[in-house]
């Protein structure tokens, strides 16, 4: 089992706190960049930047140079990651991210195929039900760059999000209860209590993070039923490839030069539940039918039962 490759004799909860540091050390120097251009800017314009807020500071910059910079944090995060592992855990990046003897890039391409089909469907709809809730925001050479910057650095963002919080993190919890349901559930809080800062949850309110947190559930639970991060890095991977290239709006996190703009006023109303009450249900029972999951409730809150023979094979 994927959780087992975290116990090791000389492995210890705490060298998960370490780091977890070192890493947020790293995400932090890799935002260096966008911040120092950005006040660079600002002082040559004459311009103060102590009280600039959040969306303010995002648009101070052309918008594709602005989600490069964002993205170029997560690279050095993924460097970090890769030392962490080999210097302090003896591990290596396979050794969170599958059982497998090498990456199933064809669960890879199913889990990013189906939520990306559903997210183009989906966007479809919204325009044809209430066209006045978008405008046309295509600009075809920004929109190339846009996609060239997102195909390329996107999944690096969200691979790195999947490594520390499904593998990484949840290999910590797993050694620290040797048990399963919690590090399913501390992964999915701190994920979703992540987003907190996001625009999206001062605009809409408390509400959203039903939303994060509930898709931290869905895609720890993901890992624990396939033993692997496959679904869930091309999940995730296409929940923000096709957010960032289709729709943008003033109150996201992300915002883009994408085919749409939405202009309605945000409002936190049924769906925002909805994909965790119905459509994430949906995925799961598609995924256990496909990979012929079994043994649910052993899998997701029974005990991680530690031998030195299981601990022998899992790291061999």
């Amino acid at each position: 089992m994927l959780l087992l490759r975290a116990f090791k004799s000389e492995n210890h909860f705490w060298k998960y706190l370490v780091g977890s540091i070192l890493i947020i050390i790293a995400s932090t120097v890799g935002q260096l960049p966008l911040m120092g251009i950005v006040m660079a800017k600002l002082v040559a314009e004459g311009k103060g930047f102590y009280n600039l807020d959040e969306t303010s500071f995002m648009t101070v910059l052309d918008k594709n140079l602005t989600l490069f910079l964002i993205l170029f944090s997560f690279l050095v995060a993924l460097g970090a990651i890769y030392l962490v592992l080999k210097f302090l855990h003896k591990q290596t990046l396979l050794d969170i991210i599958t059982i497998r003897k090498k990456l199933d890039w064809k669960r890879v391409f199913f889990a990013f195929s189906i939520w990306g089909i559903f997210q183009i469907i989906v966007t479809i709809i919204s325009y044809y039900v209430a066209p006045e809730d978008f405008v046309l925001n295509f600009k075809p050479v920004q929109f190339g760059i846009l996609a060239v910057i997102a195909i390329l650095m996107i999944p690096i963002q969200t691979s790195v999000e999947e490594l520390v919080f499904r593998g990484y993190l949840m290999q910590g919890f797993g050694l620290l209860a040797k048990n399963k349901w919690f590090p399913l559930l501390m992964t999915s809080l701190i994920f979703g209590l992540m987003h907190l800062a996001n625009p999206e949850v001062e605009k809409m309110g408390y509400i959203t993070m039903v939303y994060y947190i509930g898709t931290g559930l869905f895609l720890g639970i993901l890992v624990l039923m396939d033993d692997g991060l496959e679904l869930s890095l091309g999940f995730h991977a296409a929940n923000n490839l096709f957010a960032a290239l289709l729709v943008t709006s003033d109150w996201t996190a992300f915002q883009t030069y994408s085919i749409l703009k939405d202009v309605s006023q945000p409002e936190a109303g049924f769906e925002i539940v909805f994909p965790v009450l119905v459509i994430f249900p949906i995925l799961l029972f598609v995924f256990a039918k496909k990979y012929n999951w079994t043994n649910w409730k052993q899998k997701l809150t029974g005990k991680l039962i530690v031998t030195p023979e299981v601990i022998n094979v899992e790291n061999d």
